[in-house]
């Protein structure tokens, strides 16, 4: 099989924008009434009148960027129902009221409106808003540019997210040409944000506030009730929710919160106790090293969850980096410099990573994250303890560091590090995240110039090359962390309202499609309490334009219920009563011969099975899409069972993952087991392997008890009844992916892939 058949399976799975107009768009009319100022410069709010706002699918914003910018557009997309629960879609006057967030200060920003109605059609429109200058008091648009923005456009990211209170009006949201793009209109002064959810979360004190793009601030809750006098450093996104790094009059900066968008307490983490109770069990007494407020013995600065085995990374800057098992609060491990005082204690010390020969241990670090591979980065300041005799060693350069963690063996090994030729030194604050493979934003958060006796901040970005796409210094207003504590990469060019994922939007499976037993027999699983619309597809003829030498001719879809029970049968798409609608959602099929329905399905499981018409057989491809991604109802999974072959003939399942954050999937092949359903002549022993969008490979598995989370497997009920069967959990960002299942030495036989979305 050649990898090019893997990119002709990742173009079928996109969505085609490509369908016709209809007669809505042309016999609509909309037009911009006002343009009316923000809270800040960078928002403004469009009133749009309409003839019939009912027949409006969605509005889209989109801002050109600046003459010669290689960034991408801003864009935004709001649905009708989003805009009508915030009360800015109102029928009765058919007017809407749209915020555009993301223009230049004092610039005559183009940006164009795209309308799109019910039946599938859509119009654009194009206007001019010329914004205020905006008065930069940490001047993030007039940097010290140490390498200006390249004209590459390799860069997975153009938007970050500067953390910092070097005005009150932070955080400050830049391009990476170093252009302001938005700023906190709360009037805070505080490093602690994220956006999540698509809104700023923003700590105030001892309370959490959500800060809408379009500028709209709301308190969400008081946390004075758990004790909490103040929220510092991160927010950081958690299993479920942010988690936030507080103080409590008891201990300082030693305690994680971890609420949900509303801002509803989900757990909490008191690491005095945690690490007070394992030195107790260790034999140590605690008091030697744990120490209440006001001393800083602890100094947690940031936390990342870690979906591969359900823990919690926190970062001690004073200590060490502590794994802890997210369910139970019990240490995993413990990674940091043994030459701290914390190492002294044997209680402490047996949860110690060991370092192999050319490892540096992090010191001082912050930042830290799950990275792309799946490893731990973060920024190692490279300054020794405050609080803790003996106080550690101390290098005299900053640099990222990514360590692959075996739990088993209590190792971890640096597998990467960006050292800077050794020069820079950034001893407080900092960050580094991997945004795409290899492509990194780097904040040194607090660099001195010793010829000038002044300290200023640096961001940087890397490429999958690894060649530095730009590199900007600013002043540090107050010789601190103030000017750029920690930014996180973001993506503005395609922002949804609401926001969807991560969960998986799309899941298909190739494979060969006949009139006999071993043709193409899919099923997937309906979860939680409320219904879903789904759009089923059978493709054959148009595989051609992909490359694909013998499709099927005429492939036939049909959907059954769990008990059986015939739900639909579909030859040609068009004679399908949904024809209308799978064309207004771009997934009416290519060629008239294909098959597709659309579908409302009540939460249960459910079979379509694909055949030829005649007696004919080819390739084929499944699709299931689902159309009303929401929390309450989930397409959870997909199994495909078909005849695996060489060639073009193997089994290809695909999915897409969206929109934000990572899901969590459980892939599996299987071949021997299915003689226990009377399956005859199945694959002897299923070799599956994982394919990005470019058509990399990301992950393989031959026999699933070789994989490195074959223990989760049982855990988790998914453990094939063979061993030489295959599966593997993965944890992917969004994207588009392929799973290809062969036979080992060229075997053929009938196979089945399955898609289990366990988030």
């Amino acid at each position: 099989m050649k990898i090019c058949s893997l990119t002709v399976l990742v173009v079928l799975l996109s969505l085609s924008c490509d369908f016709a107009r209809a007669n809505q768009a042309d016999n609509s009319t909309v037009a911009i009434t006002a343009k009316n100022p923000g809270p800040t410069p960078f928002i403004n709010q469009f009133t749009l009148v309409a003839n019939d706002v009912s027949l409006i699918r969605s509005v889209q914003f989109t801002i050109t960027p600046k003459v010669g910018s290689v960034t991408r557009p801003l864009s935004g997309t709001y649905s009708s129902d989003y805009l009508t629960g915030r009360g800015y879609l109102v029928t009765a006057s058919n007017t809407i009221f749209l915020p555009v967030y993301g223009f230049y200060a004092g610039y005559a920003n183009t940006v164009t409106l795209t309308y799109k109605f019910m039946d599938g059609s859509s119009k654009t429109a194009t206007t001019t808003v010329t914004t205020p200058v905006y008065d930069d008091p940490c001047q993030y648009n007039t940097p010290t540019v140490l390498q200006a923005r390249t004209k590459s456009t390799s860069l997975s990211y153009d938007f970050m997210l500067v953390r910092e209170r070097c005005d009150t009006s932070s955080p400050t949201i830049i391009d990476s040409d170093s252009a302001v793009r938005w700023i906190g209109p709360a009037g805070i002064s505080n490093i602690t944000a994220l956006l999540y959810d698509n809104a700023i979360y923003q700590a105030m004190g001892n309370s959490l506030l959500r800060i809408e793009l379009d500028g709209t601030v709301t308190t969400l809750r008081n946390y004075a009730d758990l004790n909490v006098t103040y929220f510092h450093h991160n927010i950081d996104r958690g299993k479920i929710g942010l988690i936030l790094d507080a103080d409590i009059p008891a201990y300082f900066e030693s305690t994680n919160i971890e609420v949900d968008a509303a801002g509803n307490v989900l757990k909490v983490w008191n690491l005095a106790d945690i690490v007070s109770a394992a030195m107790i069990a260790g034999g140590d007494d605690p008091s030697q090293f744990v120490f209440p407020s006001p001393k800083d013995w602890f100094h947690n600065n940031s936390v990342t969850y870690n979906r591969a085995d359900d823990s919690l990374i926190i970062s001690s800057r004073e200590n060490f980096v502590i794994c802890l098992d997210y369910e139970t609060s019990k240490i995993k491990w413990i990674l940091g410099d043994p030459t701290k005082e914390w190492y002294l204690f044997p209680s402490l010390r047996q949860y110690a990573l060991s370092l192999p020969e050319g490892t540096n241990p992090p010191i001082g670090q912050h930042g830290v994250s799950i990275a792309y591979d799946q490893n731990l980065l973060l920024f190692d300041n490279a300054f020794a303890s405050w609080a803790h005799t003996p106080k550690g060693s101390g290098r005299s350069y900053s640099s990222p560091r990514k360590y692959e963690i075996d739990a088993t063996a209590k190792v971890a090994t640096e597998i990467w590090n960006y050292p800077m030729d050794e020069k820079v030194f950034s001893a407080l604050c900092g960050s580094a995240y991997e945004d795409a493979p290899s492509n990194y934003l780097i904040d040194y958060a607090y660099v001195y110039h010793y010829f000038t006796g002044e300290y200023k901040a640096q961001l940087l970005g890397l490429d999958a090359a690894g060649e530095t796409v730009f590199y900007y210094e600013y002043p540090n207003v107050f010789s601190t962390c103030q000017q750029a504590y920690n930014s996180v990469p973001l993506h503005l060019e395609s922002t949804k309202f609401p926001t969807v994922g991560p969960q998986a939007l799309n899941i298909s499976t190739r494979g060969l499609v006949s009139s006999s037993d071993d043709t193409l027999i899919g099923g997937f699983i309906v979860t939680g309490t409320e219904s879903k619309q789904v759009a089923l597809r059978l493709l054959g003829p148009s595989l051609v334009n992909s490359g694909v030498a013998s499709p099927v001719a005429n492939p036939v879809l049909t959907l059954f219920d769990a008990a059986g029970k015939l739900i639909t049968t579909n030859d040609n798409w068009a004679n399908d009563p949904a024809a209308a609608q799978l064309t207004a959602e771009g997934l009416a099929p290519k060629n008239s011969l294909e098959a597709a329905t659309q579908q409302r399905l009540a939460p249960g499981t459910y079979t379509f099975v694909a055949r030829s018409a005649d007696s004919s057989s080819g390739v084929g491809l499944i699709e299931a899409y689902d159309l009303s991604p929401k929390p309450a109802s989930r397409l959870a999974n997909l199994s495909t069972r078909g005849f695996v072959g060489t060639g073009d003939d193997v089994l290809i399942g695909g999915f897409i993952v969206g929109d934000v954050a990572n899901t969590n999937l459980v892939v599996r092949a299987l071949g021997p087991s299915l003689t226990n359903f009377g399956v005859a002549g199945p694959l002897a022993d299923p070799l599956l392997t994982i394919y990005d969008k470019d058509g990399s490979a990301i992950a393989a598995n031959d026999n699933w008890q070789t994989d490195g989370h074959a223990t989760d497997l049982q855990k988790k009920g998914l453990a094939p009844a063979n061993a030489a069967e295959s599966a593997l959990i993965l944890f992917l960002p969004a994207g588009t992916y392929s799973a290809v299942v062969t036979g080992t030495n060229a075997a053929s036989g009938v196979g089945l892939v399955e898609f289990y979305d366990i988030d």
